[in-house]
C-alpha cells in the first residue's frame, strides 16, 4: 500500500490527520482533544473528534477495495501478513517507546505488548490453513455437499487505551487474512501507536490502498460506526457497559458484533502459596500497567485460618509496599501513572468513599501525584463489604480489594458471585486444589500460579459472562469464525 499524501509528522502539538483510501487527510471535524504525556504532561497531539462524514468516507474506500482482495489467494495474503509482521518486528522498540510515551505504561510492559501484538500476526497467517472448508460426498446418490468460508465485508475496530498495540493487533491482521476491508477507530486518548501501525501497513505494496483505513474520534465516531449500512462487523473492547451499547446498537443496525468488556479478576490465595510466586504474581496483576487491565487481578481472596491469611496479607502488603511509582520511561518504575489525571482523580474518589463506607486502606498510594498528575501508588482495601462496589465493580486502577474465605469453596463462591468471568487466578502448591478451581470457576482464562493468565494468540481471548457481550473471542480460531460467513452448497451433476 502506498499512500499518495506524506505520512504524519512526529511533531509535539501536531494535529492528526485519518488514513483513509491511502491518504493522510484532515477530519471534516473542527474539534479537538489533547493527548498528553501521563507521566510529564507534555502535549503529544491534538486528536480530531471525527464525525459521521469521516466514518463514511472511510467505509466507502473500504468497500471499493475489499471485492479484489476477498479474490486474492489466501497464501497472498498471508504473505502480505508475514511483511506486515517483518516491519513491526524491525520497529518493535520503537513501538514500545511510543506506547510508553503516549499511554505511560513501563517499558518492559510496552515491549511485552508490542510483542503480543506482533504474535497476532503470526497466528493469522495461518490462513490458508485455517480457512479450509469441508465437504461430503455422496450424502444421496450423485449428490455433493460442502462448507466455504468467505469474508464478511467491512469490519471496523472500536480498540481502548489500556493496549493501543495489541489490540489493534488482535484484530487488524485476522480481518485482512480472512478477506475483509478494515476500519481502525482507536482511543483518542492515546493514538499515537495505532497511526504508527497504520502508517507501517501503508508502507507494504501487498495491501491495497483503501484496504485499512483509520478514523480518530470519541463518541460521535462511535455511533457512526455502529449505524453505518456499509459496515458489516464491529471489534470492540472496552468496558462492560460500553459493550453491551456496542453490542445492542450494532445488531439493531443489523451488524455482527463482538464487544469485550470490563472485568474484576479474582486471585484466589491459599495458605500454601509459594512466597515468591504470589508476591511477584500477585502485584504484577493487580499493580502493573496501574492496574489499567481487563485481565488485572483487582481481588484477592484470602484463604485459611485467620492467621493464614494475615500471613498472605503480610506478604502482600510487603511486596507491594516495595514497589516503585514513576514515569513509564524510567527503568526503574515498577508502577507506571495512569493514562489521565482525570483516571486518578476517579479513582481516588473511590477509594475515599469507600473509607467513608468503613474500608479499611490498608496500603495508601494517593500520595504525590507526580509531573503529570496522573500517578497513583499501590493500595489495598481490607474490611470491604461482600457487596460493595470496590468488591464487584471494574475501578481500573491500581486498586486492589481484599476479601476472606474459609476453604477453597468459600472463595470459589465469592469469584463465581461476580456478573464478570474475565479471569481468575490461584496460587496453591497443591495439584487437588488447582484441579478443583480450574473445573469450578466461572471465568474463561484461568491462570494457576500465574498472576495474569492472558493466552497466547493462537487461543482465544474467551471471557465469559459480562466480560463480553457476543459469542466469538478475539484471536484463535474465534477470530476467523468471526471475520468469515459460511456457505454451504449442495451440488448434483447429470
Amino acid at each position: 500500500m502506498t499512500s499518495t499524501a506524506s505520512t504524519p509528522t512526529t511533531t509535539a502539538g501536531r494535529t492528526l490527520s485519518n488514513y483513509v483510501g491511502g491518504a493522510w487527510i484532515p477530519s471534516a471535524s473542527a474539534d479537538l482533544l489533547e493527548d498528553r504525556d501521563p507521566a510529564t504532561g507534555e502535549l503529544l497531539a491534538r486528536v480530531p473528534l471525527s464525525g459521521a462524514a469521516d466514518v463514511d468516507a472511510a467505509v466507502r474506500a473500504a468497500r471499493e477495495a475489499q471485492p479484489a482482495w476477498a479474490e486474492t489467494p489466501p497464501q497472498v495474503r498471508a504473505r502480505a501478513l508475514f511483511r506486515l509482521r517483518d516491519a513491526l518486528d524491525r520497529q518493535r522498540d520503537e513501538l514500545a517507546r511510543l506506547v510508553t510515551r503516549d499511554m505511560g505504561k513501563t517499558l518492559p510492559d510496552a515491549t511485552a505488548e508490542v510483542g503480543r501484538g506482533i504474535e497476532s500476526v503470526e497466528a493469522a497467517m495461518a490462513a490458508p490453513h485455517l480457512l479450509k472448508g469441508r465437504n461430503l460426498s455422496g450424502v444421496a446418490r450423485g449428490l455433493d455437499v460442502e462448507q466455504l468460508h468467505q469474508p464478511v465485508g467491512v469490519v471496523a475496530a472500536i480498540t481502548p487505551f489500556n493496549f493501543p498495540a495489541m489490540i489493534p493487533l488482535w484484530f487488524l491482521p485476522f480481518a485482512l487474512a480472512a478477506g475483509n476491508a478494515f476500519l481502525l477507530k482507536p482511543s483518542e486518548l492515546d493514538p499515537l501507536t495505532s497511526e504508527r501501525i497504520v502508517e507501517l501497513v501503508a508502507e507494504i505494496d501487498a495491501i491495497p490502498a483503501g484496504l485499512v483505513n483509520l478514523v480518530h474520534g470519541g463518541r460521535d465516531a462511535v455511533n457512526a460506526i455502529l449505524e453505518h449500512p456499509g459496515i458489516d462487523a464491529i471489534s470492540f473492547v472496552g468496558s462492560a457497559a460500553t459493550a453491551r451499547y456496542v453490542n445492542t446498537r450494532g445488531a439493531e443496525h443489523g451488524k455482527r458484533v463482538q464487544a469485550l468488556g470490563g472485568a474484576k479478576n479474582a486471585i484466589v490465595v491459599m495458605p500454601d502459596a509459594d512466597p515468591a510466586l504470589l508476591a511477584s504474581g500477585l502485584t504484577g496483576s493487580a499493580f502493573g500497567a496501574a492496574g489499567q487491565r481487563c485481565l488485572a487481578g483487582s481481588v484477592a481472596v484470602l484463604v485459611g485460618t485467620l492467621d493464614e491469611q494475615e500471613r498472605s496479607l503480610a506478604r502482600i502488603v510487603k511486596a507491594s509496599r516495595a514497589l516503585r511509582t514513576g514515569a513509564g520511561s524510567d527503568p526503574d518504575t515498577e508502577v507506571c501513572p495512569l493514562v489521565t489525571p482525570a483516571a486518578r482523580e476517579r479513582l481516588v474518589g473511590e477509594i475515599e468513599q469507600a473509607e467513608r463506607d468503613g474500608v479499611r486502606v490498608v496500603l495508601d498510594g494517593r500520595g504525590d501525584a507526580g509531573p503529570g498528575g496522573a500517578s497513583l501508588g499501590p493500595t489495598i482495601l481490607d474490611d470491604v463489604p461482600t457487596d460493595h462496589r470496590v468488591l464487584r465493580e471494574e475501578l481500573f486502577g491500581p486498586v486492589l480489594a481484599l476479601a476472606r474465605a474459609a476453604d477453597l469453596d468459600a472463595a470459589l463462591a465469592i469469584v463465581n458471585g461476580s456478573r464478570y468471568g474475565n479471569a481468575s487466578v490461584i496460587f496453591t502448591e497443591s495439584g487437588g486444589a488447582a484441579r478443583t478451581f480450574r473445573q469450578r470457576v466461572e471465568a474463561g482464562m484461568v491462570g494457576v500460579n500465574v498472576g495474569v493468565a492472558a493466552p497466547i494468540a493462537w487461543f482465544p481471548f474467551s471471557g465469559w459472562k459480562d466480560s463480553i457481550d457476543g459469542d466469538l473471542h478475539a484471536n484463535g480460531d474465534d477470530a476467523f469464525a468471526f471475520y468469515t460467513r459460511t456457505k454451504v452448497v449442495t451440488s448434483r451433476w447429470a
